[in-house]
C-alpha cells in the first residue's frame, strides 16, 4: 500500500515538473549561417502565411507556417535565387501566398475594390441623406408651420391640466 502511495505521488511530481522544464529550455538555433537565416526571413516577410492570411510567414507561429519557413530554409540552401523561390511558392499555391500581390487582371478586385465600397458607401449615404432632408421639407411645406403651433398646443394643454402637479 505504501509502495503504491509512493508511485502516485511521484508520478504527480513527475507530471507537475514537465511544463516547467519545456519552458524552460533553450529555443535550437534554426540556421548554423546567419546569411542563409538572413534571406529565409527577408523572404518570408513578403509571403504571406495561408493559415492566417493576414500575417506573413515570419510573424505566424502556424504549423504550416513552420513549413514553409524550412521549405524556403532548404531552398536557400540548395543556391536558389529569391525570384526562383518566389516562383516556385507562387506556382504552387497561387498570387495568395505573396503579402502584397501583383497588379493584373485576376487581382484587380484585390487593389480596387476597397476603393469602390468607399465610393459606393458614400453615394448612398449622400443619398439617404438627400431624401431624408426632401422628406423633411416636404412635410414642413405641408404643414405650413401650423404642426409645430399645434404640437405646442397640446403639449400646452397636457401640462397645464387641472390635476397635474409640477
Amino acid at each position: 500500500m505504501r509502495s503504491a502511495l509512493t508511485a502516485v505521488l511521484a508520478a504527480v511530481a513527475l507530471l507537475a515538473a514537465a511544463p516547467g522544464s519545456a519552458q524552460m529550455r533553450e529555443a535550437p538555433p534554426l540556421a548554423a549561417d546567419p546569411a542563409v537565416e538572413a534571406r529565409v526571413m527577408h523572404l518570408a516577410s513578403v509571403l504571406r502565411c495561408l493559415v492566417c492570411q493576414n500575417q506573413t510567414l515570419a510573424d505566424s507561429n502556424a504549423e504550416l507556417a513552420v513549413d514553409l519557413r524550412n521549405q524556403l530554409r532548404e531552398q536557400v540552401k540548395a543556391g536558389r535565387s529569391d525570384e526562383q523561390i518566389v516562383d516556385y511558392l507562387v506556382t504552387r499555391y497561387g498570387d495568395f501566398v505573396l503579402y502584397r500581390p501583383p497588379m493584373k487582371a485576376t487581382t484587380a478586385l484585390l487593389w480596387v475594390g476597397p476603393f469602390l465600397l468607399l465610393v459606393g458607401g458614400l453615394a448612398a449615404l449622400g443619398l439617404t441623406l438627400r431624401r431624408r432632408a426632401r422628406a423633411q421639407g416636404a412635410m414642413a411645406e405641408a404643414d405650413g408651420g401650423a404642426g409645430d403651433a399645434a404640437a405646442r398646443a397640446r403639449a400646452k394643454a397636457l401640462l397645464d391640466e387641472p390635476g397635474r402637479s409640477a
